[in-house]
């Protein structure tokens, strides 16, 4: 009996240390300079350009990756074929993938001199060093989060729910948009979240992409950086704002994950 207490004690001793040293760094953005320091430091128009640019930009790559994703998830859930768990992972790979090697692979395949760069330059689009670029990179680190969160969602969609909406007339697609979709729009949601949360705080690849331009390629991670040793109080505020709006996702994810849950359940 004692020694199931230790054990109960060790781990919520190993709990309170995960916890302190997880938080502690989260609190101090908060503590450290006071809330109207905090608030002024946001009236800054190079902060207010980069928030901006941070929502415009996550917001296209939000969309690009809902509209290529969905179905793309759709197909890795709901059908079987050869090399398909070597197609998983390259989709993944990029959730794993170094900020500066995803930025490098970027530039090689999309940059100027580019395996792909050469033919999109000449059809008048620029990438690199462009808000367009900024696009991309958040894109490409963001859509694994996304296609992995709506891949679970559909496989876990009832499929006789799926083989009903054919038997009744309707085609595969139709079945798709209007059956498969809203059964799986809580793990959708919950992943597209988690997405627009990578998207946010990337850093890594958008530097070396597209570089750190106020008003065309910095965004709040990016501006945070710059200011870290000019102006520490306004890279506390874009911290913050980057903490609150995080925290957001990241609970929200969670209760449209747990609402998938109940669902199935039910």
């Amino acid at each position: 009996m004692s020694g199931g207490r230790g054990f109960a004690a060790a781990l919520f001793v190993a709990l309170a240390l995960a916890l302190a040293f997880l938080t502690l760094p989260i609190v101090a953005i908060f503590v450290s300079v006071s809330p109207r320091e905090l608030v002024s430091s946001l009236d800054d128009p190079g902060v207010l350009d980069a928030l901006w640019l941070s929502l415009r930009t996550t917001l296209a790559a939000l969309a690009i990756i809902v509209v290529v994703g969905t179905p793309a998830a759709y197909l890795l859930a709901t059908r079987s074929f050869r090399a398909k768990a070597l197609v998983t992972t390259l989709v993944e790979l990029p959730l794993v993938l170094p900020p500066a090697v995803a930025g490098v692979g970027l530039l090689a395949a999309l940059g100027p001199a580019g395996i792909a760069g050469g033919p999109i330059e000449d059809s008048g689009i620029r990438l690199a060093l462009e808000t367009a670029g900024v696009v991309v990179a958040l894109t490409f680190v963001a859509a694994p989060f996304f296609i992995r969160g709506a891949q679970v969602a559909f496989a876990s969609v009832d499929r006789t729910w799926l083989q009903a909406s054919r038997t009744l007339g309707a085609s595969e697609a139709r079945t798709f948009l209007r059956v498969a979709i809203p059964a799986a729009a809580p793990g959708m949601l919950a992943g597209l979240a988690l997405a627009w949360g990578r998207a946010v705080g990337e850093f890594g690849a958008t530097l070396i992409f597209a570089g750190s331009f106020r008003g065309r390629t910095q965004t709040a991670p990016l501006a945070i950086y710059e200011r870290l040793g000019t102006d520490f109080t306004g890279a506390l505020a874009l911290a913050a704002v980057l903490v609150v709006f995080s925290a957001a996702l990241l609970l929200t994810a969670k209760l449209l994950s747990g609402q998938q849950a109940v669902d199935v359940v039910r």
